[in-house]
């Protein structure tokens, strides 16, 4: 069990991408199931243990069925293009927060990577500012989740598009923090039904 926030740390929200569709998985991830628990629950419960709140989840491909295993439905924020790719689901997220006071950053975390722990979140979070920009790493290679200082909302959402999310503007940033997590996992995601044990 990860530890609670600090008391008095800044307030992190927790924004979980769950819109798409699983094509080559042949569904959507977020309702497939991992020791008996849907990938979108499996997430939700992760990034609250890391201490992240308020969460919103970003929903697309099944909207009404994946909302309604969620605890909270208000937790739930349609992609209305989330058919475009990850960029419209980043949009939404964000835009969806940016009415939310409190959080000085989100920490962006993908429905399909249920062996990244709370523990991996908590130390990506850890320190967030209006003006971080963080993200995981695995041995060196920059993975997911990835922490958006309050201050870069509006500039994401602007750039995000297709599949590339935040990419292309992680890309420009020299002020990219890499949080090496490789001691606590290995970041892999889920691409295909095989890759879940069992199947």
């Amino acid at each position: 069990m990860t530890a609670p926030p600090t008391p008095g740390a800044p307030a992190v929200a927790g924004l979980l991408l769950a819109a798409g569709a699983g094509r080559r998985f042949g569904g959507p991830k977020a309702l497939a199931e991992l020791d008996g628990e849907p990938l979108v629950l499996r997430a939700l419960r992760t990034l609250a243990e890391a201490g992240c709140a308020p969460i919103r989840v970003v929903v697309g491909a099944a909207a009404g069925e994946v909302a309604a295993l969620l605890p909270d439905p208000a937790q739930a924020v349609r992609a209305e293009d989330w058919e475009t790719g990850m960029g419209a689901s980043l949009k939404a997220g964000l835009a969806a927060l940016e009415t939310t006071e409190g959080p000085v950053a989100a920490l962006v975390h993908l429905v399909d990577l249920p062996w990244v722990g709370p523990g991996i979140l908590a130390r990506v979070a850890a320190g967030a500012s209006t003006e971080t920009v963080a993200r995981a790493a695995y041995d060196g290679v920059p993975g997911h989740p990835v922490l958006l200082g309050r201050r870069w909302w509006a500039e994401i959402a602007d750039t995000a598009h297709g599949d590339r999310g935040a990419r292309d503007w992680l890309a420009t940033r020299t002020d990219l923090r890499l949080v090496e997590c490789g001691d606590l996992g290995s970041g892999r995601d889920v691409d295909r039904r095989a890759d879940l044990p069992g199947r």
